[in-house]
């Protein structure tokens, strides 16, 4: 059966054009800005056109500003959270939705609301946890606060996508003596890899642009992510337009990488289960 499809309307064009630069223009006036001398913003202002053209800001804020090292941080944490949180996340997923667990149902549910609870109720506690814990003041503690805050999302949608594969798949590994183990590493892993890599791109989102958690659990400044170090830029640097926005342009760059080089898997996870 052939399938037809509609064209697209020009007009569609014509309306999101708009919102297209509007969208791009905080993008657009942050790079005028970064590539400003200071010299050039104090006597021209803020909003004028670069008049010059410098990349002082840039090395300001990586050297002086520590955003160097921060992104450092931030990588180490991102890295080891994201592997972390759903290496957990599909073995508790593939447990609950091909095991007859008791109460599997309840403890998806108790997982998932954990997510619901606003953090700023839950600083003092895992603040005072991770010192009782003795590793206060650790990218570890960062680490360990966000695999626990996002395991329970992570497998809820990951429980989701494997009650959805073939039962027939599970059967034939069955018939060719395929354990637990064996079938989750060779099949359903690959299987979920659309799902994998759409939570990867959000969950590295999420923990690359975390500041709560980094200001609840870390007090020295080597050891702050790159958006706490951002927040001490501001505080340095508060006349350095330049400086505040170049930092900013650098913070942002690893995760638009990631979702550019995911973007394919992205999409593919978010229409899961759309044609069923």
């Amino acid at each position: 059966m052939a399938v037809t499809h509609a064209r697209r309307s020009p007009w569609f064009h014509v309306v999101m054009v708009p919102f297209t630069l509007l969208w791009l223009a905080p993008i657009i006036f942050v790079v005028l800005v970064a590539v400003r001398s200071f010299d050039d913003i104090a006597t021209r202002g803020l909003g004028a056109f670069p008049a010059t053209f410098s990349l002082d800001g840039f090395v300001t804020a990586l050297v002086g500003g520590r955003v160097a090292a921060s992104l450092v941080n931030s990588g180490i944490v991102t890295v080891f959270a994201v592997l972390g949180s759903l290496a957990l996340a599909a073995i508790a997923a593939y447990a609950l939705s091909r095991f007859r667990v008791p109460l599997r149902r309840t403890i998806l549910l108790v997982m998932l609301a954990g997510n619901l609870l606003p953090p700023q109720i839950l600083l003092i506690p895992v603040s005072r946890i991770t010192q009782e814990l003795g590793i206060y003041d650790t990218l570890f503690a960062l680490v360990v606060v966000q695999i626990g805050f996002g395991l329970g999302f992570y497998t809820f949608v990951l429980h989701g996508f494997m009650r959805s594969l073939p039962t027939e798949v599970f059967e034939a590994a069955v018939l060719d003596g395929a354990g637990a183990g064996r079938t989750f590493w060779s099949i359903v892993l690959p299987l979920c890899r659309p799902a994998l890599a759409a939570l990867a791109a959000l969950a590295t989102t999420w923990i690359f642009n975390d500041l709560i958690w980094a200001m609840t659990v870390l007090r020295t400044e080597t050891k702050f992510p790159v958006t706490a170090a951002l927040l001490n830029l501001q505080g340095g640097f508060s006349s350095s337009w330049n400086v505040i926005a170049s930092g900013s342009l650098v913070a942002a760059i690893p995760t638009a990488i990631v979702f550019f080089v995911f973007q394919k898997q992205f999409v593919s996870g978010l229409l899961v289960g759309s044609n069923k």
